[in-house]
């Protein structure tokens, strides 16, 4: 009989507490919460102004967000987006965890899971840009601060979830 080898996660209750910590620095030391959506949109402006500059100097949304931010990749949510991404980085190294390999239920290929995710993630940068925040700008920073706003996009986000789910748990279970 094969051992099944158990892979150890860090304590959700712990990572939890971990977050809160974290969001209550970004607000003392920034003056503002989390967020992720912001850093995407700060290299696609940047992309665009470097690429396409006139497209960028004749279309008002990129006029607007040039004028308010000069130097979109100086701001301070693409160096915790960084932040993110590196410490992800570390976390899977140090756990013995970083392999290239997509997870997804044997029922589907990987390809399949690949175009969902992509799609889930283009559908939710959508929305955040809709709804003027992600899921840690909105809604945790939101709900951090008591905003109304913020229990609002937290239930949204997770009554979406929760009302699609039915249709695409069999990409993953």
């Amino acid at each position: 009989m094969s051992e099944v080898k158990k892979t150890k996660y860090f304590n959700p209750y712990i990572g939890g507490v971990l977050l809160g910590l974290v969001l209550l620095a970004a607000n003392f030391v920034s003056g503002r919460g989390l967020g992720a959506s912001g850093a995407i949109k700060s290299a696609v402006v940047s992309t665009v102004n470097t690429v396409a500059p006139t497209h960028a100097e004749n279309t008002r949304f990129y006029k607007e967000y040039n004028e308010t931010h000069p130097k979109p990749m100086k701001s301070w949510l693409v160096f915790q987006l960084l932040g993110v991404l590196v410490g992800g980085f570390l976390s899977g190294a140090l756990a013995g965890r970083l392999k290239f390999k997509v997870e997804h239920s044997p029922k589907i290929s990987s390809k399949r899971r690949i175009i969902f995710a992509v799609l889930g993630g283009v559908f939710f940068g959508f929305g955040s840009q809709l709804g003027r925040g992600c899921t840690s700008g909105s809604a945790l920073s939101g709900m951090a601060v008591l905003s109304v706003g913020g229990f609002l996009t937290m239930a949204a986000i997770f009554g979406t979830a929760f009302m699609l789910a039915y249709f695409f748990r069999k990409n993953w279970i």
